[in-house]
């Protein structure tokens, strides 16, 4: 009896249901096998719930905002298009961060420069460096405690000088961008004049000749054709009229045809007008890579516009027509002729937007 007790107690705690250190192998794994599907279950429940509870408060939070947008709308209809406007805005800025992030992100990986780049990705990191730099006075004032305020304050009444483009309304676009060709199209009359100046100090009587009859067939109203100016080139790479032979007028006029402030010195002018000129000779040839039949309109009127003619009032198929010319005339120009890419803005661009009025 004593043998018998001994080795039923003994197999009891082999199978782990008798005394003895610690379960046995059997039954720890019987334990295993019965708690894994309570906590998976437990685990997989949870997380259910959370989710469910995520998707009723967006749920909830996207019909109180639909209610809120709809009393705008009928309340103070003025200040509900600026209030879209401006959620629009900060939606397409963020989309755009995280365009540009990706693309730096490729260039770093596959070692590109930007000049590497297709046409769209250049044109985009040149837009988003130029709407950043136009951030940047927002963004000091905005530094201060408590300057939020003057902030929005400004943002309405200067919406023109102060904000980017991600936050005009469509009118507001159409009404700034004429208000900026303007402002470019008072330097118009001032390039022409100083080319014809510099004109007079040319070597070659035959150039010379040529030029000062362009200069004054613009003045009169006749838009130049590209094979004269191509015929001209070689002018425009030396002394007077190179990018850095020509006056500071001259430059400064220049500057203002490209958006560029014109309160700086000399030097520092004439090194931006550079660097912008080439950057858009590389665009030209990403353009003509991509070819122009791909372009959407919107793409088509902002490279227009780009480069002097305002493309705001025209068509698809002018906008594709005066692109032609400029693309027959940039890509054969080499980087010393950077010259006659800058002022051939105003000679291609201020007799057909006359013609155009």
């Amino acid at each position: 009896m004593a043998l018998s007790r001994a080795g039923c107690r003994w197999a009891l705690w082999r199978l782990g249901s008798g005394p003895g250190p610690g379960p046995g192998p059997a039954a720890a794994a019987l334990s295993r096998a019965r708690g894994a599907p309570r906590s998976a279950l437990c685990c997989l429940s949870t997380k259910a719930g959370s989710r469910s509870i995520l998707a009723a408060l967006a749920s909830k939070a996207k019909h109180i905002n639909g209610r809120y947008e709809r009393f705008l709308e009928k309340t103070f209809p003025r200040f509900y298009v600026l209030y879209a406007t401006f959620t629009k805005g900060i939606q397409a800025l963020f989309l755009e961060v995280k365009e540009i992030s990706k693309i730096k992100s490729k260039m770093s990986h596959q070692r590109l420069s930007v000049q590497q780049l297709p046409y769209r990705e250049m044109e985009r990191l040149r837009q988003f460096r130029r709407d950043v730099i136009k951030a940047i006075p927002i963004g000091i004032i905005a530094i201060p405690p408590f300057a939020n305020f003057l902030v929005i304050v400004l943002m309405y009444f200067f919406p023109r000088q102060l904000l980017i483009r991600y936050f005009w309304t469509p009118s507001q676009q159409v009404e700034f961008l004429d208000a900026y060709d303007a402002i470019r199209r008072d330097s118009y009359p001032d390039v022409v004049k100083s080319i014809a100046l510099a004109a007079r100090s040319l070597p070659e009587p035959q150039l010379q000749k040529r030029l000062q009859e362009l200069c004054a067939e613009v003045q009169r109203g006749s838009q130049p054709r590209v094979a004269e100016l191509y015929a001209v080139r070689s002018l425009f790479s030396g002394s007077p009229l190179g990018l850095n032979k020509l006056q500071v007028s001259h430059v400064r006029a220049l500057s203002q045809v490209l958006f560029l402030t014109p309160h700086l010195p000399a030097f520092f002018l004439r090194h931006r007008l550079r660097s912008h000129v080439l950057e858009i000779r590389h665009l030209d040839r990403a353009m003509l890579r991509l070819g122009l039949g791909q372009l959407s309109e919107e793409e088509l009127k902002a490279a227009c516009y780009l480069r002097g003619l305002n493309s705001t009032h025209l068509g698809m198929s002018e906008c594709r027509a005066w692109l032609e010319q400029w693309l027959g005339l940039s890509c054969k120009l080499r980087a010393s002729e950077a010259s006659l890419l800058a002022n051939s803005m105003v000679l291609l661009s201020l007799n057909y937007l006359r013609a155009k009025e």
